[in-house]
């Protein structure tokens, strides 16, 4: 008589809560991140979130607990850094609406910021992630600010086919899975071509 192995049960997909969905991107984002400054194509990092501490247990000399603390000041955008000699600055939006991408998403304060990088030269733009068909495009400020104006007087979103045609898809790669610089390049040499 043989023996076989009872095969074990696979354990249920977990389902990933609503405030962590866009932490597998900025993940991905951040390995390109690594991947970009390990082969000197760029400095591009994560903005830390500004708090205000106000809280500290400590019980024991090295093992220091932050128990309250604060947002300072409401946080700009999500990345920044050079790429061939240029400032970048730019924030990573998670979108589940297949058809559209609503402005709301974006907080006035990121607009204003994104809106002076733009007007001291800077390269500003939104990276959106459709969850409908797992796409990721480089939306420029330009042309944000076009949607954010038409929003005044009429919609107050973005459709998805709009974004097609405008924006620069970023492709999933190998190394680095997440390659946005090479919209990134698009972008900027669709820019500099005015």
């Amino acid at each position: 008589m043989i023996n076989y192995p009872t095969p074990k049960k696979r354990p249920a997909e977990r389902k990933v809560s609503v405030k962590n969905r866009g932490m597998r991107l900025e993940k991905l984002i951040d390995e390109a991140n690594q991947y970009y400054l390990e082969h000197d194509l760029a400095v591009i990092h994560k903005k830390p979130t500004p708090l205000q501490v106000v809280g500290v247990s400590y019980p024991s000399r090295n093992k220091a607990k932050i128990t309250e603390a604060y947002y300072r000041t409401p946080s700009t955008t999500d990345y920044n850094g050079i790429y061939k000699g240029a400032y970048i600055d730019f924030d990573v939006k998670e979108n589940r609406t297949p058809s559209s991408f609503p402005l709301k998403n974006i907080q006035d304060h990121q607009i204003k910021h994104l809106d002076g990088v733009h007007h001291h030269g800077g390269v500003a733009f939104l990276l959106i992630h459709w969850h409908s068909d797992e796409t990721v495009y480089l939306l420029g400020y330009e042309w944000l600010k076009h949607y954010l104006k038409r929003s005044e007087t009429g919609r107050k979103s973005i459709r998805h086919d709009e974004i097609q045609s405008v924006g620069f898809a970023v492709k999933e790669g190998f190394a680095p899975r997440i390659d946005y610089l090479k919209a990134v390049d698009a972008y900027m040499e669709k820019d500099s071509s005015k």
